[in-house]
């Protein structure tokens, strides 16, 4: 085990609900490019985008970034990375979305720096506090974990229901970030669809039909996960608000 770790982002051009957005323009540069520098600004060994299009990978080397072009046809993202890792050497594969411009660099390391310290760790993934009234939304998934911070399930419906007079748990929001030991990304895209997979239309349940345990990593940091045209002016909006707060504090310094 060589403990190197690579950052690869799933770029797919050919998005349902907003077709190539990950070439939207965001603040001035496309939306991967965010994404891209975020990895880039991290402590993993090799950054790389999977696209599925020509265009994203013109686009990428343009900003002087890294990309490769994998099959059109795969299903999903992690098959993308998987793919595009095949000739890394890298035993730490950390899935990064390609429409989380605002992923904090802090969350990649912690991710990294969790698979490097703990070798029995085969995939890990983030949580964050949310309020319940937030996770009725069946597009932001919810997870609950044992004693020891494994996930043991992941679902578009609130969880735990609350009964009357039960005593609260904290609900946990799923942040689609990943890690994975090289040789189980590999196993997990060669396993077929599990059928809890394919009732919640949740990728992470195959892992878990299948044995592989995943670690819930807790984090206090936001992202904003751009889906819609609307998304993209909520972060647009977010960035300018950053920006502004760094000219500020620069000025205060000076």
């Amino acid at each position: 085990m060589n403990n190197k770790a690579a950052a690869i982002i799933p770029a797919r051009f050919a998005s349902t609900r907003f077709p190539g957005k990950v070439l939207a323009e965001l603040c001035g540069k496309p939306m991967i490019q965010w994404v891209y520098e975020k990895a880039a600004a991290s402590v993993a060994d090799e950054v790389l985008i999977a696209a599925d299009d020509r265009q994203v990978v013109d686009a990428v080397e343009a900003f002087g970034g890294r990309a490769v072009m994998t099959s059109p046809d795969h299903p999903s993202g992690t098959d993308r990375i998987c793919e595009a890792a095949a000739d890394l050497d890298c035993d730490i594969i950390i899935n990064i979305q390609g429409d989380e411009p605002l992923i904090p660099v802090e969350v990649i390391n912690d991710l990294i720096v969790l698979m490097q310290s703990n070798p029995e760790i085969e995939m890990g993934t983030v949580g964050v506090p949310a309020e319940r009234d937030v996770l009725t939304d069946p597009n932001k998934v919810k997870v609950v974990v044992d004693n020891f911070d494994f996930a043991l399930y992941f679902s578009r419906s609130l969880i735990p229901f609350l009964r009357e007079d039960g005593i609260d748990y904290p609900a946990l929001l799923h942040w689609g970030i990943y890690s994975y030991r090289k040789e189980v990304l590999e196993n997990f895209v060669s396993l077929p669809e599990g059928r809890l997979e394919a009732c919640e239309k949740l990728e992470q349940l195959r892992a878990l039909e299948n044995g592989i345990k995943i670690y819930l990593m807790r984090s206090s940091l936001e992202s904003i996960g751009v889906d819609t045209p609307e998304d993209l002016l909520v972060a647009e909006q977010k960035l300018n608000e950053i920006n502004f707060a760094k000219e500020h504090e620069a000025k205060i310094i000076l």
